[in-house]
């Protein structure tokens, strides 16, 4: 790998071109009795999955379908069906275009009609999009004919073509379709192959997790881990991988060895139900190193992943360890990575820049202008094709450091202020299994900058010293207020849905502090004007957490500001900030800790 800073190159290590289609033929004939899938009917082997596979593409072939052609992919998860869909798509020489049956209808016609699709697999069969033109069964049971190959019907797809079109959220709302070839899908599935379990290889024997909608890049990655390898591929209903608690038995039961995940779902898996896998994958968002401390234990690798749709999956990797910090490590086999300035130069080592990226897994935008845009050539790199990806990393021989997105910014109090940077200190603070950051806006009309945390079960968190800690690493404007949530709302993707985190919090008490409705009227009142202001209830305030936002509170009342400043910076319960509200003799103090003796010698006197 090439050694310059700011510079990783490993496109001269590509593995050779060839197509899906190829490495499921491989596999089929090196494991043909293998199983290959495996659900509730039972499972299917690498020679009854391509027979039936054969059997799909020629039916969709029937019906009109031609190499070149995108088909639509809606169907149930957790079903053998899903996949053979897919695969017989691909057999065909078409690409596929998974929408998520969740997904809202609205959603599903704008993505199919971006995709100029010829038709969509659901799970009455080929609905082609012709008007009047009939739905074709190609699910109708038929017998998986005997041997490995199939009479030719079609043309077999070409490096060059599509393999997948996966749409993106887009900054105007507006989904962007992502165009994946099979050069860049089967070097993706073959460079993984040389980069995990190196001194025990993923083989027949193993079990695969399928819990990722397929209309998420990342379920490629759980599909062709099993079948590069001739393992068997488990699909699980979604509702079972979000459920936490009921996974794990389900997980033992089916003896499942390899998962793939986000570090969101994994979060909400006891550890026991991993008991069994030997190969953990996080990527699609940050890692916290107190997920890697609870999972990463000797007998199993744990890998955390970074990659743009846009650039096939996955493009780097790092192996990660107790008590290691985490990074997103170096290019995978056939990928160039380079970090640069504004001015597009490479930087220095420990320097934080944009990644950019090249190579072999480069995708292409269906929106011929967007596409030039974004992977326009870099002359300072020397790359004719070049995709920005956004993301901020901090150079490091050892791997990358991610470091958050560089346009995922906010505007707080005049300030222009990164979410991803404040995510990263989230995700360090001791007991936190994910996080979030998000701007809301308060019944009063101010911004409050809110961190969102998920703490891990059993977990002891220190809301103080977390805050400290903060306040130590972030300036003072982006240290957020903190709300502890019992999880963290999750898109289909299963990253971590912004938009769906919970506001106003809700004021459910806690062990340090009283509930509003507890208080006594005048301390009601006051923990009302704090909710109006600042959007959280009075119990989910801690030390030093209104450091930036006692302006905001200055608002409602110069006096009331001051109490709030004293109840803490001063160490107050909120009862007693409230008594000094029936002081009439209280005045504005500018200095916290002489008001903080003021009001002990006033406590005093009085009891």
């Amino acid at each position: 790998m090439t050694e310059t800073p700011g510079l990783m190159s490993r496109s001269a290590e590509a593995p050779s071109p060839r197509t899906l289609l190829d490495v499921l033929r491989s596999t089929t004939a090196l494991a043909p009795d293998a199983s290959a899938i495996e659900d509730d009917r039972g499972a299917l082997s690498y020679r009854e999955l391509m027979a039936q596979v054969d059997v799909i593409a020629a039916r969709l072939f029937a019906a009109g379908v031609r190499r070149g052609d995108r088909v639509g992919v809606r169907m149930p998860s957790g079903t053998r069906e899903l996949y053979l869909s897919i695969l017989g798509v691909l057999a065909v020489g078409a690409a596929y275009v998974p929408v998520d049956l969740d997904d809202p209808e609205e959603r599903a016609q704008l993505v199919f009609s971006e995709a100029l699709v010829r038709g969509v697999m659901t799970a009455a069969g080929f609905e082609p999009t012709a008007p009047d033109a009939a739905t074709s069964v190609v699910f109708d049971g038929a017998a998986a004919r005997p041997g490995t190959r199939s009479t030719p019907f079609a043309p077999p797809p070409d490096p060059a073509d599509d393999a997948w079109i996966i749409f993106t959220s887009g900054s105007t709302g507006t989904p962007k379709g992502v165009a994946v070839s099979h050069r860049s899908a089967a070097a993706f599935v073959d460079a993984e192959a040389r980069l995990f379990l190196r001194d025990d290889p993923i083989a027949t024997t193993d079990r695969v997790l399928a819990g990722l909608s397929v209309a998420f890049d990342a379920s490629c990655e759980e599909m062709w881990l099993a079948w590069r390898h001739g393992a068997c591929l488990v699909p699980a209903p979604r509702s079972l991988v979000r459920s936490g608690m009921d996974l794990g038995p389900w997980l033992s039961s089916r003896r499942i060895t390899v998962v793939s995940t986000v570090p969101t779902l994994a979060a909400l898996w006891p550890a026991e139900a991993l008991d069994s896998v030997r190969l953990l994958i996080f990527g699609g968002e940050a890692c916290p190193p107190e997920l890697v401390n609870r999972l990463a234990v000797d007998g199993r690798e744990v890998w955390n992943t970074y990659g743009p749709t846009e650039a096939t999956v996955v493009s780097t990797a790092a192996l990660l360890t107790q008590g290691e910090p985490v990074r997103i490590g170096g290019p995978l086999d056939g990928w160039d990575l380079a970090v640069v300035d504004a001015e597009g130069n490479l930087v220095s080592d420990g320097d934080v820049g944009e990644l950019i990226i090249g190579g072999v897994g480069l995708a292409r935008y269906l929106d011929a202008a967007k596409d030039a845009e974004k992977y326009a050539p870099m002359p300072t790199l020397g790359w004719d094709r070049a995709y920005r990806s956004g993301d901020l990393v901090r150079f490091d021989r050892g791997g990358l450091f991610y470091q958050g997105r560089a346009d995922d910014q906010v505007k707080v109090g005049g300030r222009r202020i990164e979410l991803g940077e404040i995510e990263a200190a989230l995700q360090d603070l001791p007991g936190v299994s994910g996080a979030a950051a998000a701007v809301r806006r308060s019944a009063a009309g101010n911004d409050v900058l809110v961190g969102y945390l998920a703490v891990a079960h059993d977990a002891e968190f220190d809301r103080r010293a977390a805050v400290a800690r903060l306040r130590e690493e972030l300036p003072a404007a982006l240290v957020p207020l903190l709300a502890v949530v019992e999880e963290l709302p999750v898109r289909t993707s299963g990253k971590v849905d912004r938009a769906a985190l919970p506001w106003p919090v809700d004021d459910g008490g806690d062990e340090e502090g009283s509930t509003e409705a507890e208080l006594d009227p005048v301390a009601r009142n006051l923990a009302g004007d704090w909710r109006r202001v600042l959007g959280l209830p009075v119990p989910e305030l801690v030390l030093a957490e209104l450091d930036a936002d006692l302006t905001r509170l200055a608002q409602v009342d110069q006096r009331k500001a001051r109490i709030v400043e004293l109840r803490f910076f001063g160490g107050l319960e909120v009862e007693e900030a409230a008594a000094l509200l029936k002081i009439s003799e209280i005045t504005v103090m500018r200095d916290w800790r002489m008001a903080k003796a003021w009001l002990h010698k006033e406590l005093v006197r009085d009891s």
